[in-house]
């Protein structure tokens, strides 16, 4: 009898544990992915300013300079998913990103106060972004692989935890901006 109860005693602190890992790690992936929003709202808030410095100058890159606006509006809308939030977040890197580059074939520009303090701020959340990027990625590996190993697997799928995905770099963010060939791109 005694041997049973310390069986059902220590399944259920088993179980109890497991629970209990299971939501911190969730919590935990949720707290880092609100440094991200936060940190991307930041950013959203900085190009209307980037925006308007840069317009005078860049006749011929008004496209791009709508595409990072609309952009703009959609992240701030607040209909996103999470998901959504993750993909429009690459796309206005990739757009930034153009945009500094092309920055290159305007010296005037280069030279305004207005954008250098601009471009450093940016610089300088996009950093931020980075370092709460990879914060999430570890936070997310540590709850996937909780939800998937066993045990806690068993308890996880009860609960209806499933996989989150991580941030992945995409393959053109990592090549280096030809600065000649995107201002040329722009400019047909």
């Amino acid at each position: 009898m005694w041997i049973l109860m310390g069986a059902v005693a220590v399944a259920s602190l088993g179980a109890v544990f497991i629970y209990n890992s299971l939501i911190a790690k969730k919590n935990q992936v949720q707290n880092v992915f609100g440094s991200i929003d936060a940190l991307l709202k930041k950013r959203y808030e900085l190009i209307p300013n980037l925006v308007a410095t840069v317009k005078a100058y860049m006749r011929h890159e008004r496209a791009l300079l709508a595409e990072i606006t609309e952009a703009r509006a959609r992240a701030t809308s607040g209909r996103l998913s999470d998901e959504q939030q993750v993909e429009l977040g690459g796309a206005v890197s990739r757009m930034l990103t153009s945009i500094m580059a092309t920055v290159e074939n305007y010296p005037e520009l280069k030279a305004s106060r207005n954008f250098m303090h601009l471009q450093r701020t940016l610089n300088e959340l996009e950093e931020q972004i980075s370092a709460a990027r990879r914060a999430y990625n570890a936070a997310v590996t540590e709850y996937n692989n909780a939800v998937e190993m066993i045990p806690t697997s068993i308890v996880a799928r009860l609960m209806g935890y499933k996989k989150k995905r991580v941030f992945e770099i995409e393959e053109d963010q990592w090549r280096s901006v030809d600065v000649g060939h995107a201002a040329e791109a722009r400019s047909n």
